[in-house]
């Protein structure tokens, strides 16, 4: 069921119009993003034009992998707090991270069958990123399942935490095991192996991506505080 903006002078419309105005003008910048990838920045030699998609599909999987960690690290802070604000922003952190999965999910595909022949690989990285994925699915579904607000931030931030310790071994899962994913060419402790206009081109999509991720997290926590206040209400 869609739930309805809440009235124009609660804080939760101010922090979900804020979401909304950064996801917008985020979403904008991917577009510029797209037309220096295409337009302006070298293509690469052996992939061709397949390897654009990099723009879109390392970034994503950026955001994803930072959404999950400060979903667990969030988790770990409300089992010590027990502060709702904490769990409120899991739960969008973690709603977002999951977008942003299945954008990662989708476009590696799409790049890995000009390039390895085959739209999927069961290798460590794609295993467990898809694995991270299905958790998250599953985190969703046990926050729509129990009722009870206590239980519900309790039980979801013990599958944060156990989300938050997978993400590590999908970083190094191409040093641990052999795989056809390429090894990191930014984050790792050499300089990057990119050329300067893809390594410029790459360093903007992951600053927008992390906009978008922001922009996103505060309208959904907006939205969350709405459902709540609406709830009290509907109980008193």
């Amino acid at each position: 069921m869609t739930t309805p903006l809440p009235p124009a002078d609660s804080t939760a419309s101010r922090v979900v119009r804020r979401g909304l105005i950064l996801s917008g003008l985020a979403l904008l910048a991917l577009a510029g993003v797209y037309v220096l990838a295409l337009g302006y920045t070298p293509i690469e030699a052996r992939q061709g034009l397949a390897q654009k998609i990099f723009y879109l599909h390392v970034p994503a999987a950026w955001s994803a992998l930072l959404a999950f960690s400060l979903v667990g690290i969030t988790s770990a802070l409300y089992l010590w707090l027990a502060d709702p604000r904490l769990d409120r922003f899991a739960a969008a952190s973690a709603e977002v991270g999951v977008a942003f999965s299945a954008v990662m999910l989708t476009t590696g595909p799409i790049w890995a069958k000009p390039i390895w022949g085959t739209w999927w690989t069961w290798d460590a990285r794609l295993t467990l990123t898809l694995f991270l994925f299905f958790l998250f699915v599953g985190y969703l579904a046990l926050r729509a399942s129990v009722h009870d607000p206590a239980e519900r931030a309790r039980f979801s931030a013990v599958v944060g935490i156990l989300g938050l310790l997978l993400v590590p071994f999908i970083h190094l899962s191409v040093y641990l095991f052999r795989t056809l994913h390429p090894q990191p060419i930014v984050l790792k402790p050499s300089a990057p192996s990119l050329p300067p206009a893809m390594l410029r081109t790459l360093l903007i999509s992951f600053a927008v991506f992390t906009v978008m991720y922001v922009g996103f997290v505060m309208a959904r926590y907006g939205l969350s505080l709405a459902d709540e206040a609406r709830e009290g209400g509907d109980a008193g």
